[in-house]
């Protein structure tokens, strides 16, 4: 049993009768929800595969690089991103249960502890880990893929203190690290991590990533059809000369230059003049081919205009699409969706916090990213096991005044409708499905953070949940669920 100091506070807010706290000799944990993440960890290996990667010189230590992974992991995902949480989990009696240890047995790894695992991680280590997000990625797909949208993109991440290779960048106006990801936009999962020093150009050896992921999927998927996308900050010569020479399809980002502006000044001119005459904003679409002085060859720009009640607006991408010649805006409204996997690296930064890298070494903070992102596949994975979002009922055509009933356009998929259609669509799947398209906040709010009562037996542990709990179905339908996929 637990041993706790007798004592008692008593509140006196209450206008009926005192309330009185006091400890109680039990196992109690409020992070019950990680065990059903553990569950789904141990039947698909992502912790043990990722600690295999890293090469253990210790002999006989008191704790295990898989312990320790464990212990960072589960408390990221939990919100418990600094390593000094850890001085207090690793008494909880749920942590422990993460790292296969009972309750009463010896304590997790300390923070010093989980310090120094983190700074004895050498190079090769963290190749092998890159590595192994590389195959984990490839193999996330199932053998009928025949599409796969890349997206890169890079993202600040803050530092203090004397860190090695963090610089002042005058952007961000902040000592920094730069952290790169490549995410897929089909499933959401993240391919490899980079962390670059604080004042790299945001292409800084992309294209060596990109044809390493790239290898990877062909040598599984040979006519698989990958397309790139990224902002201005990849639109270099190598990163266009990396996707042709791959023959993949790319959409980049391109500034507007003095060039760019003058052959697109006329659209720009005939979306102002039809906002004046309708008082509707305007989107108007033209392309053509264009060369930068260093450019070998010419490449066929998009370019978006757009005149409203807020003033003009022209932006450009970079492509190699097929359509582009023809379907200038579809290029470019496809490109524009890449700001669905900029959310995945919100997430990453403001809710798994990989924005953490508090360690001396780079390396070290190397290896915090690559836990932190280990932290977001493991969520990505309960997820899609339990995702459920109610079936969307074709959206009609608005109706046409000038067709006959029968003559009314054909019905419109839902994947296919845009604007209120679309976010009414997405709304409708929150509510029905708040887990599986929640982010980590709302499972840590619905899902994780849930006291329950442990107790250890001859033959089992037992945990208790409150019966009153409201998120108790959701506990329930994600347990099995997960056990289902066993």
């Amino acid at each position: 049993m637990v041993s706790q100091e007798v004592w008692t506070l008593e509140l006196g807010f209450h206008p009926q009768k005192p309330i009185q706290l006091e400890p109680v000799p039990e196992y109690l944990s409020t992070d019950t929800g990680l065990l059903l993440f553990r569950q789904l960890d141990e039947q698909l290996g992502l912790t043990e595969a990722f600690a295999g990667q890293v090469n253990d010189l210790r002999s006989n230590p008191d704790h295990s690089i898989l312990e320790m992974v464990r212990s960072r992991v589960y408390g990221i995902i939990a919100g418990y991103e600094d390593q000094n949480d850890h001085d207090a989990l690793r008494r909880d009696a749920v942590f422990k249960l993460l790292a296969g240890r009972l309750p009463e047995e010896d304590d997790l790894a300390s923070q010093p502890t989980l310090s120094r695992f983190e700074n004895a991680v050498k190079p090769r280590d963290l190749l092998n880990l890159e590595a192994w997000f590389v195959q984990r990625f490839v193999n996330s797909f199932p053998e009928t893929t025949r599409k796969i949208t890349l997206d890169i993109d890079v993202f600040d991440d803050p530092t203090h203190g004397q860190q090695q290779m963090t610089f002042f960048h005058g952007f961000y106006d902040q000592y920094q690290y730069l952290v790169r990801v490549i995410t897929c936009a089909e499933n959401d999962e993240l391919a490899m991590p980079v962390l670059l020093y604080g004042t790299a150009h945001a292409a800084l050896g992309a294209d060596h990533d990109l044809r390493r992921v790239v290898a990877a999927l062909r040598q599984r998927f040979p006519d698989v059809r990958i397309h790139v996308r990224a902002d201005s900050g990849f639109a270099v010569p190598r990163m266009y000369e990396a996707c042709e020479e791959l023959h993949v399809d790319y959409t980049i980002g391109i500034g507007m230059n003095a060039v760019l502006k003058r052959r697109s000044e006329a659209l720009l001119a005939e979306a102002v003049a039809q906002y004046e005459q309708s008082h509707q904003p305007q989107r108007l679409f033209t392309q053509f081919a264009y060369q930068a002085e260093s450019w070998p060859q010419s490449r066929q720009v998009a370019v978006k205009c757009e005149a409203g009640p807020n003033g003009t607006n022209r932006r450009a991408v970079v492509s190699n699409r097929p359509g582009v010649t023809v379907l200038p805006g579809g290029v470019y409204d496809e490109y524009a969706d890449r700001g669905e996997s900029e959310n995945r690296n919100k997430e990453l930064k403001c809710e798994f916090c990989i924005d953490r890298l508090s360690d001396q070494r780079y390396m070290a903070n190397c290896c915090r990213v690559f836990l932190h992102c280990l932290a977001y596949t493991l969520l990505l994975a309960v997820r899609h096991r339990i995702a459920s979002p109610p079936e969307e009922p074709p959206q009609q055509d608005p109706p046409c005044p000038h067709l006959e009933p029968e003559k009314v356009p054909h019905q419109i998929p839902a994947e296919a409708s845009t604007g209120r259609t679309r976010r009414g669509q997405f709304n409708r799947r929150r509510q029905a499905d708040p887990l599986g398209e929640g982010h980590a906040s709302t499972w840590r709010m619905m899902l994780i953070k849930v006291a329950a009562r442990i107790q250890v037996q001859v033959r089992r542990v037992r945990v208790f949940l409150s019966g009153s709990w409201p998120f108790l179905p959701y506990f329930l339908q994600i347990g099995e669920a997960i056990l289902s996929t066993s």
